[in-house]
């Protein structure tokens, strides 16, 4: 069966042989590091992940103790040292994925996720080194050699509480980014957020980030998150939708048909669809753009939404939402591919469930699945996206359909078929309407038609056309 999807994993054998020797190599660094007088300590997210138990194969470390002369030459023991950016006191190997930095000092001289006047000491201490990061949670170290967690500002105990707090209130502010990595972090780690740290996200002007910085941390939470509507719960109750998420701000309040629908307006709905989206993450095509998918699927509710006769209804709704869409994606990402698939996929979401419900013929069902960038992911958007009424005898009914259905559209499409050649060497020549030709064609092939059979009433239909 094909219910889980052709999509591989991360994790592979070769994935978890390089994360064995980058743990190696920062181990080795560590000993020069400690024979020169020096410390060296893992930092950041993997300290976090670490004792979270969640496997993280991102390795920085921190190197306290020696000039930089002096880690700079231990590193060419190694390998040729690579410098990340201009003066930062961070470093690379060569065949290895780890990033080495020196303690160092940020403040901020421009607007956005961009300008920093970095400062390297590393001679700064511990409590200085850590006080740059966001929260406590990611301000811990940890010694390549020893284990010893040094957590200047108990972030081992908010990490145990579940709670996200930033590190400084006054250099917190400098980058507005954070406000965003606040909301991802609740998302990955279902975290509640210290409530004078949401005050200060309020207070933070989030128009000068990139729409890459954007994507990014939009993608961590929707591909990476336990729950990605807490992402989407956290700015709004940050009061921070507006600047990069007004479309899906624009859900709240929009009302839905009570008998469809009791779960509330088109924001809890789309809520539960992007939660419920994430369980089928590792069967779909590209997590990311599938949780996409989810989050704008219903934005075609705000311009469609009415009521008549008592009944609320959005007619048309998984079309008149697609301009909105290309607006909300166009202002987070580059690329067309993405944003292709989410508007052709959400012009189809409502099909799926209507062709079970007709128990509709193969050949529209075939149709429906060749309209689909993904057809998968259009049967597995159709499962995050059925009613809360339907009970779950319906709900497997409806799966075991359009599953089977699938099946039979895969093999209809691997028999053979009529192409450009065969209508050539039937003796047409090629012209403006060889691409209505051959669309006829198609249309025979999605109906289940053999080629012998097909390629004749191709002819045929096109003799009539023309009137030969």
């Amino acid at each position: 069966m094909i219910r889980n999807g052709d999509v591989s994993r991360k994790g592979s054998v070769l994935n978890r042989k390089n994360v064995s020797l980058n743990k190696e190599i920062c181990t080795r660094i560590a000993e020069k590091v400690k024979d020169a007088g020096g410390r060296a300590f893992y930092v950041g997210g993997y300290v976090r992940d670490r004792l979270l138990s969640i496997e993280n194969k991102d390795l920085d470390i921190e190197v306290h103790g020696i000039e930089p002369q002096k880690l700079y030459a231990i590193l060419e023991e190694f390998g040729k040292p690579e410098t990340v950016g201009s003066s930062f006191g961070v470093y690379m190997l060569r065949g290895y994925d780890v990033d080495i930095a020196m303690p160092r000092k940020e403040t901020a001289t421009g607007k956005g996720h961009r300008d920093f006047e970095i400062t390297v000491d590393p001679f700064i201490g511990y409590e200085k080194a850590a006080r740059r990061r966001d929260f406590t949670v990611n301000a811990m170290m940890e010694d390549v050699l020893t284990g010893e967690v040094v957590d200047p500002f108990h972030g081992r105990e908010d990490l145990e509480n579940g709670i996200l707090r930033c590190v400084d209130p006054e250099t917190f502010i400098e980058d507005p980014l954070r406000v965003l990595r606040a909301a991802q972090f609740a998302s990955r780690f279902a975290f509640s957020i210290d409530p004078d740290t949401l005050e200060l996200c309020k207070t933070i002007n989030l128009s000068t980030l990139s729409k890459e910085r954007i994507e990014e941390e939009l993608k961590k939470a929707l591909v990476k998150g336990r729950k990605p509507s807490i992402f989407f719960e956290t700015l709004r109750q940050m009061d921070q939708l507006d600047v990069w998420f007004p479309e899906v701000k624009q859900l709240i309040g929009v009302r839905q048909d009570p008998i469809y629908h009791p779960e509330g307006d088109v924001w809890i709905h789309t809520m539960e669809v992007v939660d419920r989206a994430s369980a089928y993450r590792d069967k779909v095509s590209d997590p990311f753009r599938f949780e996409l998918l989810a989050l704008c699927h219903d934005f075609g509710k705000i311009v469609t939404t009415s009521e008549k006769n008592g009944r609320i209804h959005a007619y048309d709704h998984e079309n008149q939402g697609l301009p909105l869409i290309r607006s909300f994606l166009g202002r987070i990402s580059n690329e067309h591919g993405l944003i292709h698939y989410v508007v052709n996929m959400t012009s189809l979401h409502m099909k799926p469930n209507a062709v079970y419900h007709d128990k509709a013929p193969i050949k529209t069902t075939n149709r429906m699945f060749d309209q689909a960038d993904e057809p998968v992911d259009l049967i597995y958007m159709s499962m995050a996206d059925k009613p809360l009424i339907m009970g779950s005898d319906v709900f497997t009914d409806s799966n075991d359909f359009l599953f089977e259905r699938y099946e039979i559209y895969k093999e209809t499409m691997s028999r053979p078929y009529v192409t450009g050649k065969d209508l050539i060497d039937a003796g047409l020549e090629p012209d403006e309407s060889f691409t209505q030709i051959l669309e006829y064609a198609h249309k025979l092939r999605l109906a289940g038609v053999e080629k012998d059979s097909a390629l004749k009433q191709t002819l045929a239909q096109f003799k009539k056309r023309v009137k030969i």
